[in-house]
This record gives C-alpha cells, structure tokens and sequence, in this order.
C-alpha cells in the first residue's frame, strides 16, 4: 500500500506543480497584454493624435493617427447591460467620401472615464481640431 499511495503522492505533486506553472504564464500574460495602466492621447493640431497604453509589465504600445485622416472627436453612447456607457472616439475620414467616416477608433478602454472626464478632454480636442481649421484659412 505504501508504494501505491507514494505513486498517488508523486501524481499530485506533478499536477500542482503543473497547474502552479500555467497559473503563473497566464498572469504574465495577463499583466503584459491585458491589464492596462494607463492610457492617455496627445494631439498636436499640424501633426496627428497619438494614443498611448501602458500596461502593468511596463510595456507601452502606441498609434498614431495623421490629422489629415481625422474626420472629428466626438462622445458616443452605448447601452451595456442596462447602463448607458460614454467613450471618446475618433473618427476617420473616408478616403474615397470626404464627408464619410471609414473607422471609429475607441479611446480609454480600460480605464473608462466618467462622463464629466471625457468632456473636458472632448473640449481640449475640439479647441486644437478648430484650431486646424481655421489655420489653412487664414494663410
């Protein structure tokens, strides 16, 4: 009996060990591409917006959109399970329609601002976009 329950102990050990080792890849996993940080944009009026997550293993990725490619910024609604959630978006020109929109790209994700947040970076965004559009006009 002692060298069954031995075998049983050795079988137990190899699946803890086992289930211990892909527990561990799984949470760098999830702290390299899944849990972000932080996020934030910057937006230079004669170059483009730049969208910037850092996540927690301190890998950052980043996306530049050209301004000529910006349609507008604007603050969406959307209803999840019986909420009304806000998000920023940008919205991209069509290239073949110029008053046509090709891509709505989401901003904050996941850190997901409240309402009164979004609006005072929506203003900052449309105080830079109006700025562009006044620039060709005046020169």
């Amino acid at each position: 009996w002692s060298s069954v329950f031995a075998w049983f102990v050795l079988q137990n050990s190899i699946v803890l060990s086992a289930a211990i080792f892909i527990t561990l890849i799984g949470l760098i996993v999830y702290l390299h591409f899944v849990k972000v940080d932080q996020e934030s944009l910057l937006i230079i009026g004669s170059l483009g917006i730049q969208v910037t997550s850092s996540y927690a293993s301190g890998k950052e990725s980043t996306t530049f959109i050209e301004m000529s490619q910006v349609k507008d910024v604007v603050i969406n609604e959307a209803i999840h399970m019986q909420k009304v959630i806000y998000y920023l978006c940008i919205l991209i020109r069509d290239p073949q329609d110029p008053l046509g929109v090709s891509e709505v790209v989401p901003l904050f994700q996941s850190s997901k601002p409240r309402l009164d947040c979004l609006v005072e970076v929506y203003r900052s965004c449309q105080e830079i976009l109006a700025q562009r559009e006044m620039a060709p006009q005046s020169s």
